[in-house]
Parts: C-alpha cells; sequence; structure tokens
C-alpha cells in the first residue's frame, strides 16, 4: 500500500492551524474517525504512514474549511513548499534555474512518497512537464497540492510568472498524472 511522509501531514496540519487556528483544527480532526485522530495528533516527521491517512485528512480539510473547493488544496501546497524548502530541503533549491530544480523531481518525489515516481522533460526554454507514475494511490485533493508545491517552489528559485496546470490526473481517469509547468 502506498505511504506518505509523516511530513506531508504535518505540512497539512500546520496549514489547517494557520488559517483556521487551534479550532479548526479541532473540528477537522472531529470528522475523523478516532484512530485516525489519534495518529493524527502524534505524527512523526520520518516516519511513513497509510496513503489512505493523508486522503482522509485530505477530504475533512475540504469539507471543514474549504467548503467544498478543492482548489483550496493549492494554498496548502504552497505552504508545504514554503515549510519545507526553507529548511531541511533547501538544497533542491536553484537560484534562477527552473530545469535545474525540476530536473530533481524524481529525488523531491522519494522524499514524500514511497512508490511511484516522477520524471521532468523539459519542453522549452522555460516550459516543461512533470509526469507521476506508478502511484499505488492518488486523489485530485494531493494532486492540487503538488500544483501549489511546484509553482511556490519554483517562485523560490527565483522565476516569475510561474504557473503549473494539471493535464492528467489519474483521480479523474487519466493514466498518469500530468503538469505542465511554464515561467517567464
Amino acid at each position: 500500500m502506498q505511504q506518505i511522509k509523516g511530513a506531508v501531514l504535518k505540512s497539512r496540519m500546520a496549514f489547517v492551524e494557520e488559517v483556521a487556528g487551534k479550532d479548526g483544527v479541532a473540528r477537522v480532526l472531529a470528522a475523523l474517525p478516532p484512530a485516525d485522530q489519534r495518529t493524527l495528533k502524534l505524527v512523526f516527521t520520518s516516519n511513513w504512514y497509510p496513503f489512505p491517512l493523508g486522503r482522509a485528512l485530505d477530504e475533512a480539510i475540504v469539507q471543514v474549511l474549504g467548503k467544498g473547493r478543492t482548489d483550496f488544496f493549492e494554498r496548502l501546497g504552497e505552504v508545504s513548499a514554503e515549510k519545507n524548502l526553507n529548511t531541511v530541503h533547501a538544497g533542491y533549491l536553484t537560484k534562477g534555474d527552473g530545469h535545474a530544480f525540476l530536473s530533481k523531481s524524481p529525488s523531491i518525489y522519494s522524499l514524500y512518497y514511497e512508490t511511484g515516481r516522477r520524471e521532468y522533460e523539459p519542453v522549452g526554454p522555460k516550459e516543461g512537464v512533470l509526469t507521476t507514475h506508478d502511484a499505488e494511490t492518488f486523489s485530485a485533493p494531493d494532486c492540487l497540492t503538488v500544483v501549489g508545491w511546484y509553482r511556490k517552489a519554483l517562485e523560490m528559485c527565483g522565476l516569475k510568472g510561474v504557473q503549473v496546470r494539471e493535464e492528467e490526473c489519474r483521480a479523474k481517469g487519466g493514466s498518469v498524472c500530468r503538469y505542465r509547468v511554464r515561467w517567464e
């Protein structure tokens, strides 16, 4: 079964607290089964957790805070990038070079997900395609966090006018998750 790092879950919980305070955290947790609540109260950043726990947390966040709007997760992805790329993963940033940063996507992917892989293919001077293959599990909200994460990460590399658009999504019937990335 696909697993995700505790860092992903911690980022989501930190985002909930940032936008909705401790009361928001309590409301999101209350929307989950008791076993999930207990696990999320004691998440360790470096441990692996079942992907369905992350999906359940995503669904609770969408319902409780996002008012059913899944695009809420793009902002969550941005916050996660800021947190992780300003600290433990800062070495991945490449100032002014989007292709150099994006070429590290396979390695970055393996930090957060246990199965599957992400590839990067440059398709122009300021454009490329990220493709996620073979992930055992997936969700539309998680894909939206990827959109926000990469947009913010490229902005942190100093790029302007960054656009990340999901072109294909397994959660919506696609065979892969594919994202087109452009910048000025």
